[in-house]
């Protein structure tokens, strides 16, 4: 149980065996605890189902794209790739940080893509950074059509964000790892999925039925890739932990495949 105490500046947390922690307000193991709080609430409620990128919904936390940003700014690949259109607000973010930094483009795949989304990113102005292919993501057709519009040279980024099984985020994993060079960057959506398992609209087997668990597996499997979080690209606080969705998901290519 978590109580946030404002007139004592506290925050005081009982676990389970009976034991207390206190912290005070200003320590960064406050705001930790009072945001693992403001996660599951804010999944409970629906907090992410109510942003728009450009003009379109972008079903993402705030902090995780503003992270997001720094990397794709640090790291300035030619081609993103993302798994998981829906409404196709992320591929409007990737795409307006491409226009803002004149060059790199977006390929966007899904199994279906909804007319609606299809439509609205066929009329945008950002449209002729987007690439868009229909079809299951680790099909060999699909991979097949995303190969046919890299170049050679291109350096890639990947952000794996449709189907949150573990077998088809291993799946994914193991597709789309070989299109990152070394030292390039793979994004690996909603490890949150662990920590919710009893939650509305979850899963009893989300407890190991999800995105981080494949990503352990996978790096287990592939030790030319490593877990790496971000560095905050500026940070004159005590906070040192992202707020978000996507805990442990970014990882990077340390070395060509052995």
């Amino acid at each position: 149980m978590l109580t946030i105490d404002e007139a004592r500046g506290e925050v005081r947390i009982a676990h389970p065996d009976g034991t207390h922690v206190t912290h005070r307000m200003d320590s960064a193991a406050a705001f930790e605890a009072v945001s693992a709080a403001w996660l599951r609430c804010g999944w409970d409620v629906k907090y992410v189902y109510g942003f728009t990128w450009l003009g379109r919904p972008v079903i993402q936390l705030p902090e995780d794209l503003l992270r997001l940003q720094e990397v794709l700014w640090r790291e300035s690949p030619d081609v993103i790739v993302e798994t998981g259109i829906a409404h196709g607000g992320s591929l409007l973010f990737h795409a307006s940080l491409c226009a803002l930094r004149g060059a790199g483009r977006v390929i966007g795949v899904d199994r279906e893509i909804r007319p609606a989304a299809r439509a609205a990113l066929a009329s945008h102005r950002l449209a002729p950074l987007l690439t868009l292919i229909e079809g299951d993501s680790v099909a060999p057709a699909t991979l097949a059509a995303v190969h046919a519009h890299l170049a050679p040279a291109e350096r890639v980024l990947v952000v794996l964000d449709s189907g949150h099984t573990r077998a088809h985020v291993r799946a994914e994993l193991d597709a789309y790892a070989p299109l990152i060079a070394p030292g390039g960057c793979l994004l690996v959506c909603d490890g949150i999925m662990a920590d919710l398992a009893g939650a509305p609209r979850s899963a009893p087997d989300w407890a190991w039925n999800n995105p981080r668990g494949a990503v352990a597996e996978f790096l287990d499997a592939n030790p030319d890739f490593r877990a790496e979080e971000p560095a905050f690209a500026f940070n004159e606080g005590a906070v040192r932990r992202r707020v978000t969705y996507w805990p442990g998901g970014f990882l990077r290519r340390i070395a060509a495949a052995p």
